[in-house]
């Protein structure tokens, strides 16, 4: 069905840059064969996964989106892919990405409720294929809301987990302080059981946090009971638009409605967080990316190759400025959780924009768009906090998404919070009319 569901749709939308199809199809008949021998099955066991391409396959095509890479083929599978599998899911397919993951926009892919407008990025396959169904849940990385916008734009979840939580080895990095490594899936019980196969200690991963896993599947359906919902009175509705805006406060009442406690608060130095953020990415991107600058900078795409560009500007006293602020300001926001159990935002300030209306000038099109985008979700990358996008709404055919904030290694509380809200709603029940 999700083969079929791939050829219906790939023409328009564009999710996918491999189908496995034969391979998926060989993996399904062991799998059904391990069923009927009363096999041990893992808990994803047959269940279709598609892979952000991004995301070393054994054996499959590893693009990252760039003709650099187009005839690369790992010889190994990266840690979540391997974990995937051997939960028992079967790579179906490797979705877009924004080359090297250096974008909002994730070309050709179009967004399945209306594909005149952008999917988001950088994991913009990967939302584009959820929300249509020809992927049951796939991979998504997130290092300035790479998983959280592209899910915000198809009106899927996407969940941005601790940084640590989710091994990065083997995933092509942009900037190695701030990826993250997370599910995308139609609905937060997904996100849940997705996460618990991709998550745990990982010593091929130097950032891979040793810490006692949950059982994130069980805890989704705990009732949330006395929860306070902290609302940031400043930044995080700063230059959103009106509809969505409004669409978040609905949210936010459904929510008060379901007994959670709203707190409005001051969300501290914002403005150095960003400045962190900026300092960071762009030069850490730069600093991994520099060979190909030196030698086949011109095969670059535009976008991609101005934001490495920019990155090479950045003073080593700015780098090193920035990371003793984020210090400072990881002690504070996390201080924030002793009375709150949740922060909630926007995801994005807008909605997808339509990709004619892009500008062409490639430094207005980051001012117009990659910066409002992220506006909302980079400063928990700069954190490392865990953050839940659920879609809130649509406004003229195109979803909004609600971002939920809790404290590091907290994603029981914060996908039990999603869930509740979600069965509240029927969001997630909505489907693409394509």
């Amino acid at each position: 069905m999700l083969l079929e569901r791939i050829d219906q749709t790939e023409s328009v939308v564009k999710a996918y840059v491999t189908v496995c199809r034969d391979l998926a199809i060989e993996q399904a008949r062991v799998a059904e064969r391990e069923v009927r021998a009363g096999a041990k099955l893992g808990p994803l066991h047959g269940i279709p996964i598609s892979v952000k391409d991004l995301f070393e396959t054994r054996g499959i095509k590893t693009t990252c989106g760039s003709k650099l890479m187009s005839d690369y083929v790992p010889i190994t599978d990266c840690t979540t892919v391997k974990r995937l599998k051997e939960a028992g899911g079967i790579v179906i397919g490797k979705t877009n990405t924004h080359e090297f993951a250096l974008g909002v926009i994730s070309p050709p892919t179009r967004n399945p409720w209306n594909p005149t407008c952008i999917p988001g990025g950088s994991s913009g396959g990967s939302a584009a294929a959820v929300a249509l169904s020809s992927a049951v849940a796939t991979t998504g990385s997130d290092t300035g809301g790479s998983i959280r916008i592209p899910a915000s734009c198809c009106g899927v979840v996407g969940l941005k987990p601790t940084y640590g939580l989710v091994s990065r080895a083997g995933v092509f990095p942009e900037s190695w302080s701030l990826d993250h490594v997370g599910p995308i899936t139609k609905r937060v019980e997904d996100a849940a059981l997705m996460l618990s196969v991709m998550a745990g200690y990982d010593p091929a991963d130097p950032t891979s946090a040793q810490t006692s896993l949950p059982d994130y599947v069980a805890s989704v359906y705990d009732k949330p009971l006395g929860m306070r919902i902290g609302v940031p009175k400043n930044y995080f509705f700063d230059g959103c638009e009106e509809s969505v805006q409004r669409l978040v406060l609905d949210a936010l009442k459904e929510l008060e409605g379901l007994g959670f406690t709203l707190v409005e608060f001051e969300f501290p130095h914002i403005s150095e967080i960003m400045f962190a953020y900026r300092a960071i990415v762009q030069s850490e991107a730069s600093s991994f990316h520099e060979t190909t600058l030196n030698t086949r900078a011109a095969e670059l795409a535009g976008d991609a190759r101005l934001f490495l560009d920019t990155g090479l500007f950045i003073p080593a006293t700015a780098y090193i400025k920035a990371q003793r602020i984020r210090a400072l300001v990881f002690t504070q926001i996390q201080n924030l959780f002793r009375d709150l159990d949740a922060i909630a935002t926007p995801t994005l300030p807008l909605v997808a924009p339509e990709v004619e209306a892009l500008p062409t000038n490639l430094v207005e099109r980051r001012r117009k768009i990659s910066g409002p985008m992220s506006k909302y979700v980079s400063p928990f990358n700069l954190t490392g906090l865990p953050a839940l996008s659920v879609p809130c709404g649509f406004i003229n055919g195109l979803p909004a998404g609600l971002q939920l904030i809790s404290k590091a290694f907290d994603e029981e509380k914060l996908l039990r919070i999603g869930y509740t809200y979600q069965q509240a709603t029927d969001w997630h029940l909505q489907f693409p009319n394509l």
